[in-house]
């Protein structure tokens, strides 16, 4: 504790730096660090210095009081702290004499260019970066927000060949501006001095470090300083990995698509993928072990090892926007986020309701910026939007099946993005995860006609003629009536899967949506395989009118598809495929 101590206290001390202004003919005094941090959203500001005597004070404020006051404040402190250094003993003390008395330093703050503050001005406008504060002999340099990490950490599981990706969490800062630093641990071997440095420095520099096979049994560090792009740096902070770098699994079922996905496309074009990555909350389950999945290896389940095969496997597709579906909250925040805003890409997140997984857009930030967002829950918004009255109404007169659909969690996440490069383009970006039943036809049939309409209401009335792009793992095969729906523009009132869970729950009724929409994968044989099924799921429904498809990535093949018998496996991550689709404006 004490040596961390030690290392807060250093890190508020600065190099010996001139004063601003003249100070005679003895060398000017070296210049500490007065650290202010003061954001308008908040009533009060912060201020932290080293009293001479190294004893720490941080300081509350308000940012409206008058500068004096915080003066006056400071000059206490610091003599209470030099009276508390120069005590006497007892007897000392009880002698007497004025020695025992601390005096009361002078405070005061001069601007950057030597003027004195004055004292009536609010602490919000005083205390500017490069001013200085004077409290007796003793000189601080202001530093007013300067970059600061809020938050360093390295993933639990480490594999050699995967990109290791650290949350980065700043403020003032951005992690893009940050210096980054990579240490491994040092082998006996290596001849250096064991009982002296622990660690040795990598060639590497970048905020994303891939260990090579040679790191296998090490542990790593990282030392991170943190930036604001103005050449302004805040105090590193260093973490270590809990444990080593462990062997990869070799060969993965997407090392042959990211052949085709080397590069980003070009300004006319944009790559696409819809993804469903295998909720951890569904797959570290006994069910899913011993039932779903018991063909898995258990290490291959877990969250820390799929998430390391994801992370390369998304990386590696280069993409402009993915859609991914059963995303774990505190997969998106803790890994994803991290892991892709690394490669340029903004992340978006809306949860299921009453759930802990949900839906996540990823967008690249070069390429587009975020105009709106219009997510809802198919259930409130049926019952709660005037947009849904008429289907709402004739939903009612099926209760059993009203039940059902209001019962269910599942949401459309709707993102309207406008390209950098050409403001005139727009795109209209839908992900959804339609209810899961084999029976259920019938409930996804009302899902996707309320999804068409709120697509309509955005693409259509709140940007009049924007192209859509509809992902989604859809769990419906070619022949459903959803699928049928979404491509034909229409359904009838006597479509078999109006009665796909018996006649009790027959929902007969006619819907239809004006959107020409083209599967741009088309129909493989199968998006998902696990042991007991595999079929066709997954789309990116395209709007024909608008755009046209460059080139699919081929799936992976059967043969890699089934060298562990079926997915999830050691060398991929989930029970899905990902599809992936490079798209061009007409």
């Amino acid at each position: 504790m004490w040596r961390r101590l030690r290392s807060a206290l250093r890190s508020l001390r600065g190099s010996p730096a001139a004063p601003p202004h003249g100070g005679g003919g003895r060398p000017p005094p070296a210049m500490e660090r007065a650290v202010v941090r003061c954001v308008p959203s908040e009533p009060k500001l912060s201020l932290r210095f080293v009293l001479p005597d190294g004893s720490a004070r941080h300081m509350q404020r308000d940012q409206a009081e008058p500068l004096g006051r915080a003066l006056a404040r400071i000059a206490t402190n610091a003599a209470k702290g030099h009276g508390k250094a120069g005590k006497k003993s007892k007897k000392a003390r009880a002698e007497g004499g004025a020695d025992g008395e601390a005096a009361v330093p002078a405070v005061r703050l001069f601007s950057r260019d030597g003027a004195a503050v004055a004292e009536e001005m609010p602490n919000a406008a005083a205390w500017q970066d490069g001013a200085v504060l004077h409290i007796g002999d003793a000189r601080y340099r202001v530093e007013r927000n300067p970059p600061a990490l809020t938050e360093l950490s390295l993933p639990r599981s480490l594999l050699a060949g995967f990109p290791v990706c650290p949350k980065v969490s700043t403020e003032f800062a951005a992690p893009q501006h940050c210096l980054f630093r990579w240490f491994r641990e040092q082998r006996p071997a290596d001849g250096g001095d064991v009982a002296g440095e622990a660690w040795v420095e990598t060639a590497a520099a970048e905020r994303v470090f891939t260990p090579s096979n040679a790191l296998v049994g090490l542990r790593l560090k990282l030392r991170c300083t943190p930036g604001d792009g103005e050449q302004r740096y805040g105090p590193a902070r260093e973490v270590e990995s809990s444990g080593p770098v462990e062997a990869g699994p070799g060969a993965c079922t997407f090392d042959a698509r990211h052949l085709y996905t080397k590069k980003v496309c070009g300004h006319g074009s944009v790559r696409a993928v819809s993804y469903n990555i295998l909720a951890d909350t569904y797959a570290q389950t006994e069910f899913s072990r011993t039932v779903l999945y018991p063909y898995c290896a258990p290490y291959a389940l877990e969250i820390d090892y799929r998430q390391n095969l994801l992370k390369k496997e998304l990386v590696g597709y280069s993409a402009d926007l993915i859609c991914l579906q059963e995303v774990d909250k505190s997969v998106f925040v803790d890994s994803l986020v991290p892991a892709l805003d690394a490669f340029g890409l903004e992340g978006l997140f809306r949860i299921k309701e009453k759930q802990h997984e949900g839906l996540a857009t990823f967008y690249r930030r070069d390429k587009f910026s975020l105009l709106s967002q219009h997510d809802i829950a198919f259930s409130e918004a049926l019952l709660s939007e005037p947009l849904h009255k008429e289907l709402c109404e004739q939903l009612a007169k099926y209760p059993l099946v009203q039940e059902k659909v209001l019962q269910r969690s599942s949401v459309l996440q709707v993102s309207v993005l406008q390209s950098t490069a050409d403001p005139s383009r727009k795109l209209c970006v839908a992900n959804t995860h339609l209810y899961w039943h084999p029976k259920g036809g019938n409930i996804r049939l009302i899902q996707i006609a309320v999804a068409m309409s709120h697509i309509k209401h955005v693409a259509c009335d709140l940007y009049p003629s924007i192209p859509v792009i509809f992902c989604g793992d859809f769990n419906s095969t070619p022949s459903s009536g959803t699928y049928s729906f979404i491509s034909s523009g229409g359904i009838a009132e006597d479509h078999e899967d109006w009665i796909s869970n018996g006649e009790e729950e027959r929902c007969s009724m006619s819907l239809s949506h004006p959107f020409k929409l083209l599967s741009a994968c088309g129909e493989p044989a199968y998006t998902n395989y696990v042991g007991g099924f595999h079929g066709c799921l997954d789309y990116i429904f395209i709007d024909r009118n608008a755009l046209e498809v460059e080139q699919v990535i081929p799936l992976p093949s059967h043969e890699e598809i089934t060298t562990h018998q079926a997915l999830p496996s050691v060398s991929h991550p989930s029970d899905h495929i990902a599809l992936i689709c490079d798209l061009k404006w007409k």
